[in-house]
Formats: structure tokens, C-alpha cells, sequence
């Protein structure tokens, strides 16, 4: 019989509502149930892609003992985490405070009033490698519920108070300077693997955001050390395995420090900053891997994860059935050279092999080989030739296995990282269909997700918007994708939309006295602690997003609310850079942009005209676009005329514009384009 889950929207809920386990969704209601049985709760969150959240589930939840364990002695509230991130992060703080370490899934024992006082992630059936088995910790935990429920309490109040008390250092609010920003570059070249590429050891995640910054210190100072190590680590990662060699996208991190074997889950956030990363490598370098790459991973958004709806889904899994009908990770994906041959043929299997560096002994599990690109690309026109045949048989061949399951929900903050990628890929490569791509998620975000009071809604799915109030990085991002959209399409209603967005999040996000934001709505549902977070995590974290997005929206329009609430809020990158560069890159990035003005280009003319593709080539950092007809719709175009009837660009920089030209070449100069 169904759980209470089964009328719930998240996929990742749903996995679970047939479960013996009788769950409850995050809720008001499960805590009084909780309160009225006298029983703690037990707390598990993860995600719908999420490998050993299926482990834990198949091995404990599907099982009618454990079951029967978690029912008697607890209510149990399921969460998933990329709906509900606040619960989640406040929770994992709590976690690696106790622990030293989190992470998914990740579980979490709290008394009725949401106080947590014990605390794990994954929990083994049995004991092993140390770890007590899920029912030694079920049964200990209700022990000392029964025996020491004082004591119990105490130590839940005692967490509770400790993460409340808990200070985040903002800065002075200041900006960074250029000391702070070459103390990052320093300490990010220390951090440097020179051999791989990347940063640190394993395992090793795509650093997006930290190349973002890496490529707006080389436009603003000409570091040739910052470009090379983007360059190089982009070019890496684009022939390790933890690219798709056969369909484009990438895999969430590789294991290890080569990048050659992935945890094969790919999320929608990681492709669409990593999509905008390489478009903007080719725009620095003219960078035929970097184009290609850009493109492939685009067209992997569009093609495998785009929704009914026009939105882009959360995710595809990292397990999927293999030929004995086994879930088993990376199952899709990975080959041996006899299954290559199967499809090829002898002369060009054995050329597949040496090519994706497929081998007898394998790179992964059982002998099976993730395809990597490790000798050059290139050779004979003929060869080039030969090898895109194989990858069109390979790709059709997988395309016959059973499929990774796809997390079809739509996350707002996602969707705007893909909407920003989407637009600029399309209006780099002159591809109208993925700037369509990007235009349709848009409207299903105002239409949708958008309700009459500007105010986000965190997800949907099949066209039914969730019940779960947007954070704030879900207003940032969408804001930036907007933004992009604007510059792009030079249609003034997405800067509006931008400007709603941005308007709630100085009403209800930002601290009025330090300029520190929060990442839950002051209105918003109240938890033990009210999350706030500047560091990056997967994606850009809220708060340096929305500094971003502040920051274009005043280039855009001359608000100054808008520049002085981002400057402000770049005060805990001052804080952070010279500290942790690593884990702020997308701060780092922003505060390029505000030290470099940013630069406001208006063209008046066509839009999609010869100046407006040369100002979207520019690689001066956070440079913003607005283009079309004279005084139309953007605020950068009032009191914008034609010369002599041309299209005409304006550039203005630090309250100082130049003057208006017509030449293309001019313009490229003012703007560090290098295409």
C-alpha cells in the first residue's frame, strides 16, 4: 500500500511510495504526529540520482524489518534535498559540525520540535568497515529516546543553540581589490594540478566557476598563468571520461585525479555552467575543442533533458540496468573491446579502441572501459571522417540499452544557469535554435513557476508548479538567465522580469544593516536556523549569484540600489579569496566585473547585427548588452541615435562613455575581443 509520498511531485519522493517504510513529506503535520506519539523523527534526505541513496533504499527501506523498526519507533520524513535545499543545508550543517563529513544520503535523528541530537548519511544493513548496521543505529537511538530522553534534549538544544549562535564573517563590505584578487590567483595556483588540470587531488569536480574567474583575470590583467590553467584543465576534462565522449555532457566528478572515471550521474547545473565556461574559453582563445565541446553539451541539454514543458529536467542517473537486467552504475555508458568490435567490426573496433583508449584490462569495473580521448584529435580529412562514423554506430548502439533514469523535475535555479548558456551558446555559434531553446524555458518560468507577486516557485514538474517557496539562488540564477536573454534577444521583457526578481531579493533576502544575504526568504518557512551560505558548492552558491545579478541589472539600468546591494555583498569575497579561493570562484568572477566597471555597451541597430555580435564577443569581464532600435525598450538605448544612419555602439565605463562608432574593429578594441 502506498505511503504518504505517493501524492507528492518530486521524483525522488515518488521512488520511495511504495516503500514498507511509512513516510511523511516534510510537513508540519509529521512533527505533530511526532509530538503525539512521543517518538523522535527520523530525517532522510538525498536525491533522485544520488547512487547510494538507491543503495540505502534498496537495502534498508525496501526491507519489511527495518520497515517495521522506523515505523514503530519514529516518523520518518523523506526529503529531497534539490527541492527542499534549505532543510538540507541547515541539517548538513548540523552534520559536518558533528561529524567532520557529509553528505547524501544523509540521516538525521530530531526531536519534535526539528532539534537534531544524532547524526549520519549512509548506514549498511549489517555492520561493516567500522559502521554499525541501520537497525543497530534504529535500535540505539530509540534506547536512548526511551532510557535518557533528558539527556536526549539537552543535547539537541545544546546543537540547536550552537548552530544558532554560529557568525558568518561578511567582510567590511567592501569589494575586493586587485591585492584580493591576486592573492585567489595565487593561491589557486598552488592549488594547481599541472599534470591533469583542475584542482586539488581526488576527487576531482569540474571547477566551472573558478575557469570563469581564470578567464576575466586574464582579459583584465593579461595573465597568461590564469588563461593556461583554464585552458589547460578545460582541455582535460573535455578528453577524460568524465565528458560523454558518443553523446556530449558531463558526468558529476571524476573519482580520480586523471578524470578518467566519472560518477556517472549528470546534472543539469554542472552542463549548463560548463556549457557557458567552454563558450566563453572559445571566445578568449578561438579554441576548436572548446567550440565543439560548448555545442556537444548544449545540444545534450536540449536533445536529452529538455521537458514536455519547454523546461530542462534535474538529471539523469547514474545507474542504469546492464545486459543481466542489474542496476548497476555507469552501466550505460562504459565498453570492452569485444563489445566494441560487436558493433564495428574488427578493423574498426580495434581502431575505436586505440582511439577512446579502450582496453583489455579496463578503466572501470569488470573489465569495461569509460571512452576517453587520450591521444590527439585530428589526423586525414579521411580519418576525421572515419571516427564520426564510428561515433554516430557507437551512439546508436547505446542508445539500445536501457536508458539512466531521468529526473524530469524542473528546478528554477537550474533552469536559469541553462537559459544563460543556452542564449549566449546560440548567439556565439549562430545557432537561433538553442537561443529558442533558452527563450521557451523562459516563458515556462514566467508563466509557471512566477506567480502576481513576483515570487519564484522552486520547482515543477509536468507542467504542475510544487509547493516549495524558491531560494535565493533560485532568484539569481533565473535573474542572470533573464539578463542573458535580454542581451541576447534585445527584448526588454526579460530585463523587467530580472528587475522583479532582483527588487524581492533586496526585500527579502538582504540584511539591510551588514549587506549579508540569506538564503531563505525572511516570510519563508522558519527552520532551527536560518541557512546563509556564500561558498560555492556544485553551483554558484545564492548570495554570490545574486551579487552578480545585481551588479548586471545596474549596468543595465542605472539602479543604484541594485550596484551598491551587490557591492556590499562582495564584502565576504574580500573575506573569502585569499583564503579559499577554490570554494568562492564564482565571487571571484563577480568581482572581476564590478573592478573592471563593468563595461555598458549599447548598440542601436538590428539586433543580430555586425556590432551587436562583435559586443557579444567581448571578453571584457561582465560586460553587459543591450541592442536594438533607438530608444527602445532597454534602458541602455534612451538617447541612443544612429550615425549617419549605421548601426552604432556605445561603451561606457565607470560614469565615462566613449564615443559613439560604427567600426566593428573599434569596437573590438574597447571591448578585448579577440575572435
Amino acid at each position: 500500500m502506498p505511503n504518504r509520498l505517493a501524492h507528492e511531485t518530486s521524483p525522488y519522493l515518488l521512488q520511495h511510495a511504495d516503500n514498507p517504510v511509512d513516510w511523511w513529506p516534510w510537513s508540519a503535520e509529521a512533527f505533530a504526529a511526532a509530538r503525539e506519539r512521543g517518538v523522535p523523527v527520523l530525517l532522510s534526505v538525498g536525491y533522485s540520482s544520488c547512487h547510494w541513496c538507491h543503495v540505502m533504499a534498496h537495502e534498508s527501506f525496501e526491507d519489511e524489518s527495518t520497515a517495521a523498526l522506523m515505523n514503530e519507533h519514529f516518523v520518518n520524513i523523506k526529503v529531497d534535498r534539490e527541492e527542499r535545499p534549505d532543510v538540507d543545508a541547515v541539517y548538513m550543517e548540523a552534520v559536518q559540525a558533528a561529524t567532520g563529513q557529509g553528505g547524501w544520503p544523509m540521516t538525521v535523528f530530531l526531536t519534535a520540535d526539528a532539534e537534531p541530537f544524532y547524526f549520519g548519511t549512509y548506514f549498511p544493513p549489517e555492520p561493516r568497515h567500522g559502521m554499525p548496521s541501520f537497525p543497530q543505529v534504529l535500535d540505539g537511538v530509540h534506547r536512548a529516546w526511551t532510557d535518557r530522553r533528558d539527556e536526549v534534549g539537552e543535547v539537541a538544544s545544546k546543537i540547536t543553540q550552537d548552530l544558532s549562535e554560529r557568525q558568518l564573517a561578511v567582510g567590511d563590505g567592501g569589494r575586493p581589490g586587485e591585492e584580493e584578487l591576486a592573492q585567489a590567483l595565487l593561491g589557486l595556483t598552488r592549488d594547481y594540478d599541472a599534470t591533469h588540470g583542475g584542482f586539488g587531488g581526488a576527487p576531482k569536480f569540474p571547477p566551472s566557476m573558478v575557469v570563469e574567474f581564470l578567464l576575466r583575470t586574464h582579459a583584465r590583467t593579461g595573465s597568461e598563468g590564469a588563461l593556461q590553467m583554464a585552458a589547460d584543465t578545460c582541455e582535460h576534462m573535455a578528453r577524460g571520461g568524465i565528458y560523454d565522449q558518443l553523446g556530449g555532457g558531463f558526468a558529476r566528478y571524476s573519482v580520480d585525479r586523471e578524470w578518467v572515471v566519472p560518477h556517472f550521474e549528470k546534472m543539469l547545473y554542472d552542463n549548463a555552467l560548463l556549457c557557458r565556461a567552454y563558450a566563453h574559453l572559445w571566445r578568449t582563445t578561438g579554441s576548436d575543442l572548446a567550440r565543439r565541446v560548448a555545442l556537444e553539451t548544449a545540444d545534450f541539454m536540449v536533445r536529452e533533458l529538455r521537458t514536455n514543458e519547454g523546461g530542462f529536467a534535474s538529471a539523469l542517473d547514474a545507474d542504469s540496468e546492464d545486459a543481466t537486467g542489474r542496476l548497476v552504475e555507469g552501466a550505460y555508458y562504459v565498453w570492452t573491446p569485444a563489445q566494441l568490435r560487436e558493433v564495428l567490426g574488427e578493423a574498426d573496433g580495434d581502431l575505436a579502441a586505440a582511439y577512446f583508449g579502450v582496453t583489455e584490462e579496463g578503466t572501470f569495473e569488470e573489465g569495461a572501459s569509460v571512452l576517453q580521448l587520450p591521444r590527439g584529435e585530428g589526423g586525414t580529412v579521411a580519418d576525421a571522417d572515419r571516427i564520426a562514423d564510428i561515433r554516430a554506430r557507437l551512439l546508436a548502439a547505446r542508445a539500445e540499452r536501457p536508458a539512466p533514469a531521468r529526473d524530469d523535475k524542473v528546478v528554477a535555479a537550474w533552469n536559469g544557469l541553462a537559459i544563460a548558456a543556452l542564449a549566449e551558446t546560440g548567439a556565439l555559434f549562430d545557432r537561433p535554435d538553442l537561443v529558442a531553446a533558452a527563450v521557451a524555458a523562459g516563458d515556462l518560468l514566467v508563466r509557471l513557476h512566477l506567480d502576481d507577486r513576483a515570487r519564484l516557485a522552486r520547482t515543477s514538474k509536468d507542467g504542475h508548479v510544487g509547493a516549495n517557496a524558491g531560494v535565493l539562488e533560485d532568484y539569481a540564477d533565473v535573474a542572470e538567465g533573464f539578463l542573458a536573454l535580454a542581451s541576447v534577444t534585445g527584448e526588454g521583457v526579460w530585463l523587467d522580469f530580472a528587475g522583479f526578481l532582483l527588487d524581492h531579493v533586496l526585500a527579502q533576502f538582504v540584511d539591510a544593516e551588514s549587506g549579508a544575504l540569506y538564503d531563505t526568504a525572511a516570510d519563508g518557512e522558519r527552520l532551527i536556523r536560518r541557512p546563509q551560505d556564500p561558498t560555492d558548492n556544485a553551483a554558484p552558491s545564492g548570495w554570490t549569484a545574486a551579487a552578480g545579478a545585481l551588479l548586471s541589472y545596474a549596468a543595465q539600468t542605472g539602479a543604484t540600489p541594485h550596484r551598491e546591494a551587490a557591492e556590499r555583498a562582495l564584502g565576504v569575497v574580500a573575506s573569502l579569496a585569499p583564503r579559499a579561493p577554490r570554494f568562492i570562484g564564482h565571487g571571484l568572477a563577480v568581482a572581476e566585473a564590478a573592478l573592471d566597471g563593468p563595461r555598458e555597451v549599447a548598440v542601436a541597430g538590428e539586433v543580430g547585427g555586425a556590432l551587436h555580435r562583435v559586443a557579444l564577443l567581448a571578453t571584457a569581464p561582465g560586460a553587459v548588452v543591450a541592442a536594438g532600435r533607438p530608444d527602445g525598450e532597454l534602458p541602455l538605448l534612451a538617447g541612443r541615435s544612429l550615425v549617419d544612419g549605421e548601426e552604432t555602439a556605445y561603451v561606457c565605463r565607470g560614469f565615462v562613455c566613449d564615443r559613439p562608432t560604427t567600426d566593428g574593429e573599434e569596437l573590438a578594441r574597447a571591448l578585448g575581443v579577440s575572435r
